[in-house]
């Protein structure tokens, strides 16, 4: 159903058609020096102003000028106003040119066919922008609108003023532009006072802004973090523009204008890694990357997308996650090249099929239990994936002529305090004493901390608590957690494949940790919303096995550099295989054992797995005793 609102285009093409007429009028008084009888007399009344309006509205119907909507006329617009008027005229000067060649005199003077071009030109144009100026003073009213102030007075920067004041149901008014460039500091653009960043803050304590829009392109994480503080402090709410490349068709859409996520507030600049480190080591190779549907398995195999590999070899064993992984995959590649399997990776025949089928180079083994409170109740299974799992993967690797392993781990395997976070330590320790027990592949560990928007992360379930009217649950007011994001964490395990010689595990430099109820209380202002007034807050107390603060390096641990500052191997104790693989292969064996038997073997291989907030910690007591009785 055709909007009311909009002019038709045949009242359009009558009010060009009038624009021309009074254009032509105009030209003949001018040239006749205003008198206006010399001016009826000054060319043929009959043919000439029927001639040119008919061209004119030959041309207003090829390059179809009045099809355009007047309120929104834009700077695309114009041009194509001015290309119908411009070739019209030459047809018109064409005629003239050719009646004067027969006749030896012009149908239409040529001071006047060109007064008119011009003329019929701007108008066109000015009707056009005075329609669309009155339609956004009465339609929307500056006193109706929201308030908007931009950080950035680049190109970036007057595009977003220009898409806010296009769509009309944003029912918005830029009042000003702000900069930390002093080059722009003073100046005036498109009528907008362009302020010091600096004042900021005492600009929004004065006005009444609704929104603050980042329109930066190149922008830190640090800078946009002080912005968004500023803002949120006076209950200003912040978006952000997207970068150009996400431009739909190159054009900036105000629904693309979206509101800063928390992932864009970590305390430091995401770590850009130099992926052409990569191109020697993943072109051409067979990769298989475990646990392939998950938040970090299916970045990992995104990211590979992008090298020129000769076969990914995909496995994850959760089938509704790996329905939209394939359907993701066939979409971007059409499936070429790629594997993908509904495995356990603890099912040795199935696995077993895999490695012979494929023959990989590369093993990217990210498929693991990683949530710490179900492992804490589910012992069996995390010494089932994390341990006996990554065993399998470990030792098919060297079977079958692997030539890199690289093992995702965490930080919850330093001086662990939880089943999850031990099981992991545990895998860590094989594979790294594997390393140096046989020569035929390399294996690398990489230890990262929590990663933000991953599947069951603290980001996901505040969003979903905010969206349901909260609360918002906290364990504990002073938990603290470092944080990175999911590109990031795939990157280091990339990089970490790249850089490897065997036998270390890679660290990520994440900056200072994070209290999580920081990013609650930020997460609820981003939302828009007042904490305690529109959703609290509730803090629920520590889960089993969970302790205030992650580390990434145990205490008697120390570091060596890489060519990458943000990249560190940690030195860490190391134990021979022929000593650990009796230990670990009693573990495996009591899985019809009660928990406390295995947690107890468990600590028997990690002797710093201390438990806290658990059932667990009786196991840690009744040792301190023996060893005191002894």
């Amino acid at each position: 159903m055709r909007n009311l609102n909009i002019t038709p285009p045949w009242l359009i093409m009558t009010l060009d058609l009038f624009a021309v007429a009074f254009s032509l009028f105009l030209s003949m008084v001018i040239r006749a020096n205003f008198n206006l009888p010399n001016a009826i007399h000054s060319t043929d009344w009959i043919y000439a102003p029927i001639l040119i309006l008919i061209i004119r509205f030959i041309f207003f119907e090829i390059f179809q000028t009045h099809h355009l909507v007047v309120r929104y006329t834009s700077t695309k617009d114009v041009f194509k106003i001015f290309w119908s008027c411009f070739f019209a005229t030459l047809v018109i000067a064409f005629i003239n040119f050719v009646v004067f060649s027969i006749k030896k005199s012009f149908i239409i003077p040529n001071s006047i066919w060109m007064m008119e071009f011009f003329i019929t030109t701007v108008l066109l144009m000015a009707y056009r922008f005075s329609f669309k100026i009155y339609f956004l003073e009465t339609m929307n009213p500056s006193r109706s609108r929201k308030n908007i102030v931009i950080f950035g007075a680049g190109d970036s920067g007057i595009i977003t003023k220009r898409t806010i004041e296009r769509d009309n149901a944003s029912k918005y008014n830029v009042l000003a532009f702000f900069d930390n460039a002093p080059a722009k500091i003073g100046m005036q653009l498109e009528s907008l006072q362009v302020y010091d960043s600096k004042i900021l803050d005492d600009y929004l304590s004065v006005n009444n802004i609704s929104f603050l829009i980042i329109a930066i392109q190149k922008i830190s994480n640090a800078e946009v973090k002080a912005i968004t503080d500023i803002a949120l402090a006076h209950n200003v709410k912040v978006l952000k523009v997207p970068p150009v490349s996400r431009w739909l068709n190159g054009n900036l859409s105000f629904k693309q204008i979206k509101k800063v996520k928390i992932e864009d507030l970590l305390e430091r600049n995401p770590i850009q890694l130099d992926l052409s480190l990569l191109n020697p080591e993943l072109n051409g190779q067979t990769i298989l990357i475990t646990g392939a549907a998950g938040s970090i398995g299916s970045e990992i195999v995104r990211q590979l997308l992008q090298f020129n590999y000769k076969e990914l070899v995909l496995v994850d064993e959760a089938e509704t996650p790996c329905f939209f992984l394939q359907d993701e995959l066939l979409r971007a590649n059409g499936l070429k090249n790629i594997s993908l399997y509904i495995h356990s990776i603890c099912d040795r025949k199935q696995m077993e099929k895999v490695f012979e089928r494929h023959r990989p180079n590369l093993v990217f083994h990210a498929a693991a239990y990683k949530h710490v409170p179900m492992m804490e109740k589910n012992v069996r299974s995390a010494i089932k994936t994390n341990v006996e799992g990554t065993k399998l993967m470990a030792d098919m690797s060297v079977q079958y002529g692997v030539k890199k392993f690289v093992m995702v781990s965490t930080d919850k395997a330093v001086n662990p305090t939880n089943v999850m976070g031990a099981s992991k330590r545990i895998a860590e320790m094989y594979v790294q004493s594997l390393n140096f027990h046989q020569d035929t592949t390399k294996f690398v560990t990489t230890r990262f901390g929590n990663v933000l928007g991953s599947n069951g992360s603290v980001i996901p379930i505040f969003r979903q608590q905010i969206e349901d009217g909260g609360p918002v649950t906290v364990t504990h007011p002073d938990i603290t957690r470092y944080f990175m994001t999911i590109p990031e964490a795939c990157q280091l395990v990339l990089t970490a494949g790249a850089m490897g010689k065997g036998g270390e595990i890679f660290i990520f430099d994440m900056g200072r940790s994070v209290k999580i109820s920081d990013v609650a209380k930020k997460m609820i202002q981003l939302s828009g919303l007042t904490l305690d007034k529109d959703i609290s807050i509730e803090y629920t107390g520590l889960r089993p096995g969970e302790k205030l603060y992650e580390e990434l390096l145990a205490n008697e641990e120390n570091t060596l550099k890489t060519d990458n500052e943000k990249i560190k191997i940690a030195k860490v104790r190391s134990i021979e295989y022929q000593t650990l693989l009796p230990e670990i292969e009693k573990l495996i064996g009591l899985q019809d054992a009660d928990d406390f038997s295995i947690v107890a073997q468990m600590k028997a291989v990690v002797p710093e797995f201390k438990s806290k907030n658990s059932v667990f910690e009786a196991i840690d007591n009744s040792n301190k005793t023996i060893a005191q009785d002894a």
